[in-house]
């Protein structure tokens, strides 16, 4: 049965109008009254009625992109590549075929907003939803992620994931595509011990995020297979995936452990964080300290010296994740797919000075 406005009205003791206000925002409504009727929301499921064109169909126009950080390029180019997919070349004439309005929602890392994002694309009747990048490991966001894409897919809405693991507990995700980080972090590390470096630091990104771990952990798989592994958390700090983090975790790292001979950074904008502490000590790359990213993104290249990362298809895996969207191209086999990372070796890493 269609719930209505006038039943979260009854469900909140409020009036219709006092309803229509706060899921409207155009009239200041005391915040008690507010939590009440979105709680009566939640608990009631109610879908507000998008624009009148969306009414006679299941979904509407509008496909919903989330990313942590649309000024990350690891984002950016990503979520691109999969507009590109959705809206379409368009035929020159200003008029929509089967195009689809993309809308970037920008979460800043935030559960909550994750969440609100997710609500809000529902109320609209997304067509679709992509997610980009590694999801939060805490078990109370991830129940309520798994109930609120539930209700998404129940409605209709096609969900892919781009660039993270399938959700446990649920089968609502259409596709997800995933990144093999820790295939990836593992023989970068590799790379390094056969250049000869024993002394890894490891610059990693923030607690509680699946691209965190499975990297660290295909960095420290490579350690343990070598006969290095001993006291990793002395050589291990963790930050934000942003260059400030990368300097300052890079200084951190070397007061603690002052005899590394390389430096691995959770991608390649923390690297280029690492690379400035890296010369404030007064040390060179790679002649004195080698340095490592991950992602290979557009400007590590450029770096002086050119970055060792690890290249992801990110263009690529946005653009399949926005055909899926679309309904344009079958979902792999079990619905997810592992995309492969390729070892760059650059001129930051060389082998260990010795004497």
């Amino acid at each position: 049965m269609t719930v209505t406005l006038a039943d979260v009205a009854a469900r909140a003791r409020v009036s219709p109008a006092t309803v229509s206000r706060v899921l409207n925002g155009n009239y200041p409504v005391a915040s008690s009254t507010r939590e009440r009727v979105l709680r009566a929301v939640d608990d009631l499921d109610y879908v507000l009625n998008g624009p009148a064109s969306s009414l006679a169909a299941a979904t509407s126009d509008l496909v919903g992109i989330l990313v942590n950080d649309i000024a990350d390029p690891f984002f950016g180019i990503m979520a691109g590549a999969a507009q590109s997919e959705i809206g379409g070349p368009g035929d020159g004439t200003g008029r929509a075929g089967g195009e689809k309005l993309a809308v970037v929602c920008n979460t800043g890392g935030s559960p909550g907003r994750e969440l609100t994002y997710l609500t809000l694309l529902q109320r609209q009747r997304a067509a679709a939803v992509v997610l980009t990048g590694g999801a939060l490991e805490d078990p109370a966001h991830q129940a309520a992620m798994a109930v609120k894409l539930a209700k998404l897919a129940d409605a209709g809405t096609r969900i892919v994931f781009c660039g993270r693991p399938p959700l446990p507990g649920t089968d609502a995700v259409a596709a997800a595509l995933t990144f093999d980080n820790r295939g990836g972090a593992r023989r970068l590390t590799e790379h390094l011990i056969a250049l000869g470096h024993r002394r890894i630091g490891y610059v990693a990104g923030p607690l509680e995020r699946t691209t965190t771990r499975h990297r660290l952990e295909g960095h420290r798989e490579a350690m343990k297979a070598a006969g290095l592994y001993g006291d990793e958390e002395s050589v291990t700090v963790h930050g934000p995936y942003d260059r400030s983090s990368g300097y300052d975790a890079t200084l951190e790292l070397l007061r603690r452990e002052p005899d590394v001979t390389a430096v691995v950074a959770a991608n390649d904008t923390v690297a280029l964080g690492a690379c400035a502490a890296v010369r404030e000590r007064g040390l060179r790359i790679p002649e004195d300290i080698s340095v490592a990213g991950f992602d290979d993104l557009p400007f590590s290249v450029d770096a002086v010296p050119a970055l060792t990362t690890v290249r992801l298809p990110l263009f690529e895996a946005g653009a399949r994740a926005g055909r899926l969207a679309m309904g344009k191209e079958t979902p792999p086999a079990g619905g997810t797919a592992t995309i492969a990372a390729e070892l760059m070796e650059r001129g930051s890493t060389a082998p260990p000075r010795t004497g």
